[in-house]
């Protein structure tokens, strides 16, 4: 799909569409924001999804994903439950129609709705990692490859293993602080392309765009 991305841009500049979703995704009931890309096999359900983000071959459900997002393949965002407290956790407690045993259990399913996943701008989620059922990954933030998310993830800092701790924060609570406040993620397209340059450097966007 993007083996010529240069006239891919220009085609969907031209056609106002500026999204770039692979034939074989699936997404339903969610909305997509401009400049993202969903590659092969991602599949999209109940969910928003941020501009200038990007998937692949990943689930997404009942979750709300910020721009400038980048999700690895393989990735399951808010995946499916089981009734471990029943006598049996097979899906045929809650997909009874399917078995001939009734109607559906929408509280079962209304659970997982009711705890929806945020995940903030700029977050990096690497290949294969598992985020649960109402978790929050705050801004900037970076879930290492395979990892499984059980718990809330403070913006800018790197978790890692399973289930999901704390490595280390990509910077100091002061810049934090100043990226937060800065909102860079909600420029428009013009001013994002004025100071382009100025988001390879943080020493130099700390000084045009967060002094105190």
């Amino acid at each position: 799909m993007l083996n010529n991305p240069e006239a891919l841009i220009q085609e969907k500049r031209a056609s106002g569409d500026l999204r770039m979703i692979d034939p074989t995704a699936v997404v339903i009931n969610s909305d997509i924001g401009e400049w993202v890309y969903l590659g092969p096999d991602t599949m999209i359900i109940d969910s928003t999804f941020g501009d200038y983000s990007y998937t692949d071959e990943t689930m997404i459900i009942y979750t709300d994903v910020g721009k400038f997002c980048s999700i690895a393949s393989h990735v399951a965002i808010n995946p499916g439950n089981h009734p471990m407290w029943r006598v049996t956790q097979h899906h045929m407690t809650y997909r009874r129609r399917q078995y001939g045993f009734g109607e559906d259990d929408q509280e079962f399913f209304q659970w997982r709705k009711d705890h929806r996943c945020s995940i903030g701008h700029d977050v990096w989620i690497g290949h294969g990692a598992t985020i649960m059922a109402g978790v929050s990954i705050g801004t900037g933030s970076v879930v290492g490859s395979g990892a499984v998310v059980t718990k809330d993830v403070s913006p800018y800092t790197i978790v890692a293993g399973v289930p999901a701790r704390p490595i280390r924060k990509r910077f100091p609570d002061d810049v934090i602080v100043k990226l937060l406040k800065s909102e860079w993620w909600n420029w428009d397209r013009e001013t994002l392309e004025a100071r382009f340059e100025n988001l390879l450097d943080l020493e130099t966007f700390l000084k045009k765009y967060c002094a105190d």
